[in-house]
């Protein structure tokens, strides 16, 4: 993987055949960062092959953890060497979830020093919510030079609300209460699949936490925490985004090794467009081959229709029949992909946190740049639907949260490659 590489795709041909769905990042990443309260090693497996896990791994090393990667899926992390609980600089000025090393070293070490986090650009993700959860579990906050600074000398549990709908904020509240002293109740927490799925590799492992996936989590503090063997569940978003590739190229896909009720809100979001979905016991069939509708859309917190999923709906949007709205006030940058997709001729207007969707026959190939992650993912799939040649570049977003993405789409007959976008510099004599 290279910060140069780009996407080069031949659209226009149907997504035919089936495709395996890895383990899900967002639960992935928290789930490695959870290893550091355990008093004894962790086997993680189902562990999605993404920069930001190498990331997360290189993290846990840098601050003294023993990693052994049994196989690309599957790894061993012995936190018990941890000393320093001190996250490296660059580590976690590249991706999002560094933020989760705040959380676990607090519940360990009763300190920790963590740069401000970095990842996707989408506006202004604020870690005010965080903070306040560990304050009302007794930790004091500095912030310097883009280091945020938490002690403690102990932590006790409380009771924490949150003012809005925060993922990042519920998971960094259950780390710092897991091991604290007493009772702690979460207000308004956050209900997504992998806040459910953190919630079971604590409590596998001895942690006293009830109520994940409602919007009141109890936890009760627990001295230790043993070494487990845990699988990682699949991941909704990459599932999601390949049920979307079926319908938006008229193709025919068996989505297989996902929890079809983590993915309710796009199955049904699918069917009103006029794809036919399928669910089974671990996969998910998607077909379409006559045309799609136009809908309106509004993302929510889970288990509404995910944010992480509105780049991607709204593509397939582009060549919809008639005008579609989208409304995603989630994150403030969500439809800085909305330029790129003009290039390729689709309509859409932007007005604040929506954008109108007049839906056009054919998109057309061109020279297009990945914003973020799901952007990336978003302007993947307008090159397989559009007519001609699409450059996909700055891949290295895709390559955070999608594994074999492109190896993944060859699978289904896509005329995909990747390239390494590298002209060395000439000498000048």
């Amino acid at each position: 993987m290279n910060n140069m590489d780009k996407f080069i795709i031949h659209g226009g041909k149907p997504l035919i055949g089936s495709v395996n769905v890895s383990g899900a990042k967002n639960a992935a990443v928290a789930i490695v960062a959870a290893t550091i309260l355990s008093d004894e090693p962790c086997t993680l497996e189902n562990v999605p092959e993404i920069s930001d896990i190498s990331i997360a791994l290189r993290i846990l090393y840098e601050m003294g953890a023993g990693i052994r990667i049994i196989d690309k899926n599957t790894m061993r992390i012995d936190p018990r060497g941890i000393s320093n609980p001190v996250v490296p600089y660059e580590l976690a000025r590249s991706m999002r979830a560094s933020s989760y090393f705040l959380g676990t070293l607090l519940g360990r070490f009763k300190k920790a020093d963590v740069p401000m986090p970095g990842g996707c650009d989408l506006g202004d993700r604020p870690i005010d919510q965080h903070i306040k959860a560990f304050n009302c579990l007794g930790a004091s906050c500095a912030i310097d030079g883009g280091i945020v600074s938490l002690r403690a000398d102990e932590l006790i549990g409380s009771q924490i609300y949150f003012d809005i709908n925060t993922v990042g904020g519920t998971i960094n509240a259950i780390f710092a209460a897991v091991k604290a002293k007493g009772l702690t109740v979460i207000e308004n927490a956050a209900k997504e699949p992998h806040i459910v799925d953190l919630a079971n590799f604590l409590n596998t492992m001895g942690a006293d936490i009830m109520g994940a996936g409602t919007d009141v989590i109890k936890i009760r503090g627990v001295s230790v925490l043993k070494g487990v063997d845990y699988a990682i569940i699949p991941d909704q978003i990459e599932a999601g985004t390949y049920m979307v590739a079926a319908a938006a190229t008229k193709g025919n896909v068996w989505i297989n090794n996902v929890i079809p009720k983590h993915l309710e809100s796009i199955t049904a979001k699918l069917r009103k467009v006029g794809a036919s979905v399928e669910e089974y016991d671990e996969s998910i069939h998607v077909h379409a081959d006559g045309p799609l509708l136009s809908t309106s859309l509004k993302t929510l917190p889970h288990p509404g229709f995910p944010t992480d999923m509105q780049p991607q709906f709204s593509t397939m949007l582009t060549v919809s029949e008639g005008t579609s709205v989208v409304t995603d006030d989630i994150f403030d940058n969500r439809f800085r992909y909305v330029s790129e997709l003009r290039r390729m001729g689709a309509n859409i207007k932007v007005e604040g946190t929506t954008a109108i969707i007049q839906g056009i026959p054919q998109l057309t190939g061109a020279s297009v740049r990945a914003t973020d992650l799901r952007a990336g993912a978003a302007l993947v799939i307008a090159g397989l639907m559009a007519s001609g040649t699409t450059v996909v570049e700055n891949i290295f977003h895709i390559d955070r949260g999608y594994e074999n993405f492109d190896d993944k789409l060859k699978g289904l007959g896509a005329d995909i490659r990747r390239v390494a976008d590298y002209e060395p510099k000439r000498r000048v004599i």
